[in-house]
């Protein structure tokens, strides 16, 4: 028998025990709970660097084009390769340990940016947190999956994406604030150190359940799994996620790059202070986002029910929805207007995430949903983070001559019109959305 129509053996299953047998929905609950915790500390350690970057660039003398560098391919190269590894792992080794020494190192490193005293030492310590972060993400939407049945799944992984949303919101308002009072070295420090204690939480209160638990409780025999190759040419192979995949991926150029070039824009042209900007995008982006992420996961869910189409439909409206508000938002003279047109398309740009990393898990085998996630992740991040804030500096940087200290308002303008082509890739993934679904079962 196969898989996903690329002649993948099937893993090997054995009978196991109803998943209510093991864990109660309180438990479930709280590891969801959890898990979203650590993703929220995540956000926070990746995304700091934004609030703070206008304070080094001043102090460190350094172009956009390198701030744009060291905020996304820098980070991105080795968060994204190394996420493929550390997912394999996560497909055969403890989910919860991997999270453990994860959060650890990126906490610490997150921490040490702090102390760095020239570029190169902030360059090679935002990289290290970038090797922390790798292993996070793909083994909270594995752990997710078998601890939530597929029908809820989406709902379960748009409570976890609240960590981004809800990362924004610490990270723009602590940081924000500390560096305005303290200044930017304390600020790392703050937001890095505590982690160390919540890595602690993660070893000593989680477990580690059966593969395939959620799923009628199958478990997967470890020599099942086939080659990362295999992995991901399988799952290339679908229509769906390839056009999922790099929906997300083209959604997170103009994402990433509006979020870490946000906080500079509104210093340059509406010369509001760290602290003023860090509240207006807490709020903004925080809250915003939250209820976005949670109602496109809770929507998706529901009208999944009567069509599984609708996964993928949802995130192609909010992207389509949210592109038109980048000219208010750009082009507004006054600082009020900026966030006041800024505060409307969050709700609906953020309405991909459950339903993106519940289908990809829903078009991978169960050995393969660590590997799934780390796949998706690499294509988002390689090209979204890596090159969304990069592309952001350098045409900022081009435009500078023409609009002299306003060029960042029209490089992100120009960015912030990918939304619609994400949008396209989304509704394309839709139409063959049934099919491989169906396939994954077979």
């Amino acid at each position: 028998m196969t898989n996903l129509d690329e002649g993948v053996a099937a893993p090997m299953v054995t009978p196991d025990h109803p998943p209510a047998v093991l864990y109660r929905r309180p438990y479930v609950n709280y590891v969801i709970g959890v898990l979203t915790t650590v993703y929220v500390f995540n956000f926070v350690d990746r995304q700091i660097l934004s609030i703070l970057m206008q304070p080094i660039k001043e102090e460190m003398q350094i172009s956009d084009t390198a701030l744009g560098f060291l905020s996304g391919i820098a980070f991105a190269l080795f968060y994204a390769t190394l996420g493929i590894p550390i997912a394999r792992l996560a497909d055969r080794w403890s989910r919860v340990n991997i999270i453990t020494i994860s959060l650890s190192l990126w906490s610490l490193m997150t921490a040490v940016c702090g102390l760095a005293q020239n570029y190169w030492q902030l360059l090679i310590s935002r990289i290290l947190v970038g090797v922390g972060e790798a292993g996070g993400g793909p083994s909270s939407h594995s752990l997710i999956a078998d601890y939530v049945p597929m029908e809820n799944r989406s709902t379960a992984l748009g409570i976890f994406a609240l960590g981004v949303p809800l990362g924004l919101l610490f990270g723009f308002l602590i940081g924000g604030w500390l560096e305005e009072l303290y200044g930017w070295r304390v600020a790392f420090l703050s937001v890095g150190l505590p982690g160390l204690l919540l890595a602690v939480v993660v070893r000593l209160t989680l477990r580690e359940p059966p593969r395939g638990h959620a799923d009628g409780g199958a478990r997967v025999a470890a020599a099942a799994q086939p080659p990362i190759r295999d992995v991901a040419r399988a799952l290339w192979k679908q229509k769906s996620f390839r056009h999922l995949a790099l929906a997300t991926a083209v959604q997170a150029i103009a994402g990433y790059g509006v979020i870490q070039w946000v906080p500079s824009f509104l210093h340059r042209s509406h010369q509001m202070t760290s602290g003023e900007i860090g509240t207006a995008l807490a709020l903004i982006l925080g809250v915003g986002g939250a209820i976005g992420t949670a109602a496109g996961g809770y929507i998706a869910d529901r009208m999944g029910k009567r069509d599984m189409r609708w996964q993928l439909w949802i995130p192609a409206i909010g992207a389509m929805t949210g592109a038109p508000f980048a000219f208010g938002i750009y082009l507004a003279p006054t600082a009020l207007e900026t966030l006041a047109w800024f505060a409307v398309p969050i709700l609906f740009i953020n309405a991909y995430h459950g339903p993106a990393f519940a289908m990809t898990q829903a078009l991978a085998p169960v050995s393969m949903r660590a590997m799934a996630a780390a796949v998706l992740l690499f294509v988002l991040n390689i090209i979204g983070l890596g090159l969304g804030p990069q592309l952001v500096g350098i045409a900022s940087d081009l435009l500078h001559p023409l609009y002299g200290n306003e060029s960042l308002r029209y490089a992100l303008l120009c960015v912030s019109m990918v939304y619609v082509w994400a949008a396209a890739h989304f509704w394309m993934g839709a139409r063959t959305l049934r099919q491989d679904l169906a396939s994954v079962t077979k």
